[in-house]
């Protein structure tokens, strides 16, 4: 068996793993979200920093994906902005708030916080921030991880939300070779899984009530655009980066 062959065996594992321990939190969740955002017309306001963005943009306005979800950014939280300034960025007391506030959430909306570590004060505070708006929280992180990290915030995102789901991912991220990973991240992959998780089990229960989720169809695809265009004109002033 190949080097790569393990490594796939080991991500195949481990997203099964995910799923087994996610199965009750991903109903909540999904209780949640029908609630607030299916049924009571509030946004999935997405948060997460450095390589955690990366489930942000996941979210957002992507095919198969909820019009609903409306990014919360910072340029200078994005790496390709600079690598050494969005660490300081996310480690920095304050701006968590300051990026909240300029989202102007509504009290029906769902907050998720996509952190791995879960300790920088960045994604801590925002779910800090959240709950004094009365906005319920879902932290996407590792529980391992926010008990192995430094404690920079005083506490973890996974103390301070109202739903955990669990990436499994072993502190330092990495996983291969497995008997002294030095590569082979999980987060990203872990993020999008459960992601995705969700979004099947909330397309299940809205067809099971005879409702339709409000859905983004590929824009590459014929009728892409047309199919678009009414989620766009409905969403788009409650979420600007539509635009």
């Amino acid at each position: 068996m190949t080097q790569e062959a393990d490594f796939g065996e080991l991500m195949r594992d481990r997203l099964a793993l995910v799923q087994e321990r996610n199965t009750a939190a991903l109903s909540e969740v999904a209780d949640v979200l029908m609630e607030r955002v299916v049924e009571g017309g509030g946004l999935v306001l997405a948060a997460g920093a450095g390589h955690s963005f990366n489930a942000v943009t996941e979210a957002f306005h992507r095919a198969g994906g909820l019009a609903t979800v409306k990014p919360l950014h910072e340029p200078q939280l994005l790496l390709v902005n600079g690598a050494s300034s969005s660490t300081a960025a996310e480690r920095r007391q304050g701006l968590a708030a300051e990026v909240l506030d300029r989202a102007k959430p509504d009290p029906g909306d769902v907050l998720f916080v996509f952190s791995t570590s879960g300790v920088n004060f960045y994604p801590v505070e925002m779910a800090r921030a959240a709950a004094d708006r009365r906005i319920p929280v879902v932290a996407v992180t590792s529980r391992e991880c926010n008990a192995a990290a430094p404690a920079r915030a005083g506490t973890t995102l996974g103390e301070e939300a109202d739903h955990v789901l669990d990436t499994c991912v072993s502190p330092g991220d990495v996983a291969y070779p497995p008997q002294h990973p030095e590569t082979g991240a999980l987060s990203s992959l872990a993020n999008t899984f459960l992601w995705n998780l969700l979004l099947a089990e909330l397309h299940a229960r809205a067809a099971a009530s005879g409702r339709r989720l409000p859905l983004w169809r590929s824009s590459n695809m014929h009728g892409g655009d047309e199919a678009n265009a009414g989620l766009l004109e409905h969403y788009g002033s409650r979420i600007p980066e539509l635009g």
